[in-house]
């Protein structure tokens, strides 16, 4: 991240506080229509929730990265304009939850004065960016891929090629082919590997395109073995670019990257992609591999603690499923568990407190929703582990079978069906009470997701359930569906989980009782968990539950959801993770002009392709204006300017309005060509002002 309050002085972040504050203004003053100015506030972090009146705010914690400083304001944030609670996310963010919209601009600004953005957060951009947690120390790591993810964070950051796609867009870094960041279900997915070449070492990344999970879930394709590190960066933008101008934009369920590979195949978008870069801002990258300094350590403190009786098993516990060697001898990374991703601001304060003396000043926030402490010296984990465990922070099995991912679900999200938080808590209790091996089994993945979305990645879950609902005797029933079989399987290649049976889900604990058990029988036969799933088949299981899954002996309690008293009903919003489809001529006539000005300060700026990519912008959203006037949408940008040209161009004197815009992709983002294409930008919003003005003829 930025240095200390280098944020809040950055006058473009100062400007988009100010500009945020008016715009709210503007939308309580009925001047925006609502679709607008809800993609503008889910581009700045701010999330519907499913509460009226009140939002979530996603802080982005590029690659899981996160001083003490750092979370303590978090946590006065959260303290003074939230819920007092920070919840751990699937891609390393920190989400606080119950803020007023009216505040969003000064929580901004304070958050920012320690380096801290809600900068694309959510919407259609380029999300948090994630790593390995273990990057940097992790013992199987060619290099550390810190600061590669940094530089992707920083290069796409309000960068203009990246701001309204069609839909949200995911990269993630590996540090190893143990692929702990799970790369195959990201847009782009990178794997580090390193090549001798003439007695010299250098580095380079496995490229896996197109991974999502969702409804649909999509396993990332291999693009090439190797690809230099000076590359990845100008291959992220020609994808994206090719991403923004051709993918769908009307049906935000088949708008991801993955359904635009499946239309245009995946060796010609490949093609595309290629031929996209001339036009990009830079041909190669030269990444800084310094740009993460080594976080401050605290000298060594050689304590003689005993670590009382009765809490020796748990220490050993603790000692043998969150902690692990790092690469730097005598080192340890040690992780904590957050149950559900939850942590109250009370108990993070007091955590930051407990680890000070023990641990580097710098945390990982885990894709399995916890925190990672670095540096712990080998002779300091017995006084970290009684400090962490008079915080109730020492629960053992991290990445086990106990550790279960789990989303939200009905506790906030307008999208959720069930109460998958609760579920994941008895699920966790299961396993603790009755399966305490597999405390120390981390082969198998639990997953839960409130609804059949994902967000708590069900779909690649050794063991999954997304919640569902069906009618039963007439009545309404809170139910999971249940999904077996998918799960990393290493160097980028991964599988997607089968969906098997729905059951109710207050019988989701029998499910996982049946398949423990069944697998303990059977498990010396098969070298992991996918072996025996693949030898038993998916019938198998959908026989094995079965008699579970049964109706005809329901009982009343299981009409209500976990968590919950009151008979459960069934009760969806609209989902804003994918953004929204903005439709009104007015405001996309008003957004052409305001990306004609954008296009102005970038050029005033020198800066030629952020110049150029807002006048393909201001042109884009022209034509699309005067086509909703006359009653035609297009899905995609690219069958706007055949629309374009097929109703308007004769009107305007154009051979191809087409040909004009498409120059952006035929020239080096030169001085030159900027100069040019703005005059063109220029004039064509000239023209469709005044064809507006004109009177209709009658």
């Amino acid at each position: 991240m930025l240095s200390f309050r280098s944020e809040i002085e950055n006058p473009v972040v100062q400007k988009e506080i100010i500009d945020l504050e008016r715009k709210i203004r503007a939308f309580r003053d009925g001047k925006i229509h609502d679709d607008k100015f809800k993609s503008l506030r889910l581009a700045r972090g701010i999330y519907g929730q499913r509460q009226p009146g009140v939002q979530m705010v996603r802080i982005k914690i590029p690659f899981g990265k996160v001083t003490f400083q750092q979370i303590l304001k978090i946590a006065d944030v959260s303290d003074e304009f939230a819920s007092s609670n920070l919840h751990f996310t699937t891609r390393s963010d920190i989400q606080i939850h119950y803020v007023s919209l009216d505040r969003t601009p000064e929580l901004w600004a304070r958050l920012a004065e320690d380096g801290i953005t809600t900068r694309e957060a959510c919407g259609n951009t380029v999300r948090n960016v994630t790593a390995s947690c273990i990057a940097g120390i992790d013992p199987k790591e060619p290099f550390d891929v810190s600061p590669y993810a940094y530089a992707f964070f920083k290069y796409f950051l309000r960068n203009p090629v990246c701001q309204e796609m069609g839909r949200k867009f995911k990269f993630g870094f590996s540090s190893s082919d143990d692929d702990t960041a799970i790369s195959f279900i990201h847009d782009v997915g990178f794997i580090p590997k390193v090549r001798i070449e003439n007695g010299e070492e250098v580095r380079g990344f496995k490229v896996v395109l197109g991974g999502s999970l969702g409804a649909q879930p999509y396993i990332g394709q291999l693009v090439t073995e190797f690809m230099h590190e000076d590359l990845i960066i100008p291959f992220g933008e020609s994808v994206l670019r090719v991403f923004d101008r051709f993918g769908e934009r009307t049906n935000r369920n088949k708008a991801r990257l993955k359904f635009l590979l499946n239309k245009v195949g995946f060796d010609e978008f490949l093609k595309m992609a290629e031929e996209e870069r001339i036009a990009t801002k830079v041909k190669t990258y030269k990444i800084d591999r310094d740009s993460i300094p080594t976080p401050n350590i605290p000298e060594a403190i050689v304590t003689d603690v005993e670590i009382p009786a009765e809490r020796k098993l748990a220490y050993e516990m603790w000692l043998a499923t969150n902690v692990f060697e790092q690469k730097q001898k005598g080192f340890n990374g040690v992780f904590v568990k957050a149950k559900t991703g939850d942590m109250s601001t009370t108990v993070a304060r007091q955590f930051i407190a407990a680890i000070r003396p023990y641990a580097s000043d710098e945390l990982r926030v885990t894709i399995s929703q916890g925190l990672l402490l670095k540096y712990v010296r080998t002779e300091n984990l017995a006084a970290l582990f009684l400090a962490l465990d008079a915080l109730k922070l020492t629960e053992p099995g991290h990445d086990s079978v106990a550790d279960v991912t789990t989303c939200p679900g009905t506790d906030t999200c307008n999208l959720g069906i069930s109460n998958s938080m609760e579920l994941s808590r008895v699920l966790e209790s299961v396993i603790y009470e009755e399966y305490e091996e597999f405390v120390y089994n981390k082969d198998i993945k639990i997953k839960i997701s409130g609804c059949m979305n994902s967000c708590g990645q069900h779909g690649i879950a050794h063991i999954g359930f997304h919640g569902s609902s069906m009618k039963v005797n007439g009545r309404v029933m809170p139910t999971a569906q249940v999904l077996i079989g998918g799960g990393v399987v290493g160097n980028g290649e991964g599988r997607a989980a089968d969906k098997v049976i729905k059951v109710p889900t207050k019988r989701a604990p029998q499910v996982l009782r049946a398949i423990l058990d069944d697998y303990k029988m059977k498990s010396d036969a098969y070298g992991n968990f996918h072996q025996y799933y693949d030898a038993m088949g998916k019938d198998y299981f959908y026989q094995l539950l079965k008699p579970i899954a049964d109706q005809s002996n329901v009982e009343d309690h299981e009409y209500i959801d976990w968590g919950h008293e009151e008979t459960y009903e069934k009760a969806i919003g609209v989902g804003e993770c994918a953004g929204v489809i903005i439709d009104l001529v007015a405001t996309l006539m008003f957004e052409a002009e305001e990306k004609y000005s954008w296009a102005l300060e970038s050029y005033e700026a020198k800066a030629w392709a952020d110049a150029i990519y807002h006048a393909y912008n201001t042109m884009i959203s022209g034509a699309k204006a005067l086509l909703l006037d006359k009653g035609v949408s297009k899905s995609t940008q690219i069958a706007v300017l055949d629309a374009f040209d097929e109703n308007f161009s004769g009107q305007f004197g154009l051979a191809s309005l087409k040909d004009i815009v498409l120059q952006i992709n035929k020239n080096e983002p030169s001085e030159t060509f900027a100069e040019a294409y703005l005059a063109q930008a220029n004039d064509f919003l000239g023209q469709i002002k005044n064809f507006r003005e004109q009177p209709a003829v009658v």
